[in-house]
């Protein structure tokens, strides 16, 4: 894979700074716009962990650099409190990351001219997408809800760490260790037949240069204030990839919200031997080639 175009972007949310990065394959045409994918990253860890992780000896982990190859101009952002953006004293919640993918929005249509993106969220950056689709349908052409969870009803994930909901609300932040962020791959696979050896230490390595903490808003939400999101009120097409092991949500209650949702080009797929972070494991080909075919789907008529 060759070295692609990349750009970086500090924009304001108030007093608030936010960091966001691009990347294409080729510097960027005004007069002939790629279509835009935005990546929304999760509770644990920022943009660039998540979304550009280089795994020493292994190739194909970096999300920008592969849908930049694919053809896409692909954008992601470090919310409030979280990698290179502005420490503040807000948690960070589900509300306050729609609230950025807004003042995001407006640069990328400045940058492109491009009004309506593609977003793909991933965990609680799927909450993220999901509320900013529903208050801005005309921001989102496509949206995909990797890892996605609605109600929370039977989640094993979220009944665990609920036990730690006191601690959560008690501070803005909450600590990551590496044993933490190795429980975001393995959590659902102590055997570790889904991912390669060498990425969770490689994820860990990555995110911990951010610094032993991230915002706890996140936390909050998904153990005390689902659902979150109306899918009644999200009108462009949607597609929910789902790891066959993640315990974030029962397949009920991702069933249901797709049932829910009113525009029926909607897609559903189950992801065979992944967990919970799919997009980080061994058949993340497999992953691509179906995030692809929903990107790449001529418009219905």
């Amino acid at each position: 894979m060759g070295k692609n175009w990349s750009a970086e972007y500090t924009v304001k949310k108030g007093a608030v700074s936010l960091q966001l990065y691009r990347r294409c394959k080729e510097s960027p045409s005004l007069s002939q716009p790629k279509p835009v994918l935005f990546l929304v990253h999760g509770s644990s860890f920022s943009a660039l962990p998540g979304y550009d992780l280089q795994v020493p000896g292994k190739s194909g982990y970096s999300m920008m650099d592969r849908c930049a190859e694919e053809g896409f101009d692909v954008w992601t952002m470090d919310h409030e409190g979280y990698g290179r953006s502005s420490r503040t004293s807000s948690n960070s919640d589900i509300s306050s990351g729609a609230d950025d993918l807004e003042v995001a929005a407006d640069l990328i249509e400045e940058e492109t001219g491009i009004q309506s993106a593609m977003y793909y969220g991933q965990s609680s950056g799927s909450l993220r997408a999901a509320l900013f689709a529903q208050r801005r349908p005309d921001r989102v052409s496509k949206l995909i809800l990797d890892a996605f969870v609605w109600t929370g009803e039977g989640s094993r994930t979220l009944s665990k760490r609920k036990e730690g909901l006191a601690s959560y609300l008690s501070s803005n932040r909450r600590p990551v260790t590496r044993e933490s962020l190795h429980a975001a791959l393995l959590r659902d696979d102590p055997e570790r037949l889904t991912v390669e050896d060498e990425v969770p230490d490689a994820l860990a390595d990555a995110a911990l240069k951010d610094g032993d903490s991230v915002p706890s808003g996140t936390f909050v939400d998904m153990c005390s204030k689902l659902p979150l999101v109306d899918p009644t009120k999200i009108q462009c097409p949607v597609y929910i990839m789902r790891g066959e092991h993640d315990g974030i949500a029962t397949l009920e209650d991702i069933i249901a919200f797709y049932m829910a949702l009113p525009n029926n080009d909607k897609h559903f797929s189950m992801i065979a031997n992944s967990a919970h972070i799919a997009p980080l494991g061994r058949n993340r080909d497999r992953f691509y080639q179906m995030m692809f075919f929903f990107l790449n789907l001529t418009p219905a008529h």
